[in-house]
């Protein structure tokens, strides 16, 4: 019995080190070429699922081609900080309907620098249009502490590289009259065109 014992113990660590030693898979990468140069994002499609099917829909059918990086926020007090937003501006030929939001709570990620992450009104609204944090920005997570809506933004990846692209778009120079409300002052003039999203993994 004792031999069989350690048979079994064995066969369980043999078991063991060939699941540990299956491949991990492959991450999801979307190279962004803007006018200011290239980003690459890495995906976090096993945390943010459906938040990164959404993004993959319009990367597959071209729909942020041309789209542009139209808004810089800058955060006063602090020195390179803030988000930068990009998408088709509410164009209705390309858009599909708003996803149900997936919040930080869910996925276990964070408005980190250059986490990427879907932009929205209520929970539930967002489309494409999309946001790249410049430096941390963990107000934007969920807080059920928080007052009023506290589900936060929907993030769903990271820069990879082009974080000197990020930044020069972020610097970009911005309009004083454009915009509404708290968005007056934040947009790009002129904006900073995606030229093409595509897949590279």
């Amino acid at each position: 019995m004792a031999n069989m014992s350690k048979r079994a113990v064995l066969a369980g660590l043999g078991a063991l080190a060939t699941t540990a030693a299956a491949p991990a898979p492959t991450p999801v990468r979307v190279a962004l070429q803007t006018a200011l140069g290239p980003i690459t994002l890495e995906l976090a499609a096993d945390k943010a699922p459906l938040t990164c099917a959404n993004f993959l829909r319009y990367v597959d059918a071209a729909r942020l081609d041309g789209a542009a990086f139209y808004r810089s926020v800058r955060i006063v007090g602090a020195t390179d900080t803030g988000l930068i937003q990009g998408g088709v501006r509410g164009d209705p030929a390309r858009l599909y309907p708003p996803i149900a939001h997936e919040s930080t709570l869910q996925t276990g990620l964070s408005h980190k620098d250059g986490v990427i992450s879907l932009a929205r009104y209520a929970p539930g609204s967002a489309t494409c249009e999309f946001f790249i944090c410049v430096g941390d920005q963990p107000y934007l997570d969920a807080d059920p502490a928080a007052p009023g809506d506290s589900l936060g933004f929907a993030a769903f990846g990271r820069v990879v590289d082009g974080a000197d692209t990020v930044r020069r778009i972020h610097a970009a120079p911005t309009s004083a009259t454009l915009g509404e409300g708290v968005m007056k002052g934040q947009m790009l003039d002129p904006v900073v065109t995606i030229v093409s999203a595509r897949r590279t993994g």
